[in-house]
């Protein structure tokens, strides 16, 4: 029991604070408070019932229903708080019961908010990236890596990088092709795992988002200005790197001398 409870306390936990992500991802866009009112139910707006709130659990025995309207509750609920748990439990084992293990999923939580924001709404809120650059810049003092002059260098190569891109972009075709969210999220990335995590995501993300970019093209059949947000890939490729960055550029490099 000693062996599994630790791990299966932390899942729990990350499943909880997924919860409440879902109520960030809900209300930022539309400047609501996240403090109150308690959670609600989008179509009836009659407050949740502390034992239907309850994460995983209660969308399982509720058969994904609001219990007062009926009213179909979206499978997303659930996946950001399995996501959230998964990665919690994924950081504790990594980590341990560490700054690292803290600092790192306060990281993670935050990039599952922007994620599903920008697939909403294609927006990152300032709210979320501006603060998130400061905490991570100033967690590079206390956390063995990245240090604090890679933390900075990643801030500034991480939002200077895309801003050159977005601005020759602007300037080739005379249309916005990459939003300043964007860019505040890589300042954001970089301040958190250092410059060498920004090369990384720069083409993790740009590799994933044109294969998944195009299937999506195809499959809606679109023509290539078909907007889809650049964040979530960001997001994906930072999380990438945090748990197995070096592994992959050591099988990048090795892949010429096989």
């Amino acid at each position: 029991m000693e062996s599994w409870f630790p791990a299966f306390s932390v899942f729990a936990l990350g499943c909880c604070i997924g919860s409440f992500l879902n109520v960030c991802i809900y209300r930022l866009p539309q400047d609501l408070s996240i403090v109150s009112p308690r959670s609600f139910c989008p179509q009836c707006r009659i407050p949740v019932r502390g034992y239907d709130n309850i994460p995983l659990v209660s969308y399982l025995l509720l058969g994904g229903k609001c219990r007062s309207c009926g009213a179909k509750i979206s499978w997303r609920y659930p996946l950001v708080e399995a996501l959230t748990g998964g990665f919690a439990l994924a950081l504790y084992l990594k980590f341990g019961l560490t700054l690292g293990f803290f600092a790192f999923f306060a990281f993670t939580a935050t990039l599952l908010v922007i994620t599903f924001i920008d697939l909403d709404h294609r927006i990152i809120p300032d709210v979320i990236s501006l603060p998130g650059i400061a905490v991570g810049f100033g967690l590079s003092f206390f956390l063995p890596a990245p240090s604090w002059t890679e933390s900075l260098i990643g801030l500034l190569a991480g939002g200077g990088s895309l801003y050159l891109v977005a601005i020759g972009y602007e300037a080739l075709t005379k249309r916005e092709g990459m939003g300043g969210g964007d860019v505040k999220l890589l300042a954001m990335i970089g301040a958190w795992l250092g410059w060498k995590a920004v090369l990384f995501t720069i083409f993790f993300a740009s590799l994933t988002g044109t294969v998944i970019g195009g299937g999506a093209m195809l499959i809606q059949k679109q023509g290539r200005h078909y907007a889809i947000p650049f964040g979530p890939f960001l997001a994906f490729a930072a999380l990438a790197y945090l748990f197995f960055g070096p592994q992959l550029i050591d099988w990048y490099l090795n892949l010429g001398k096989n």
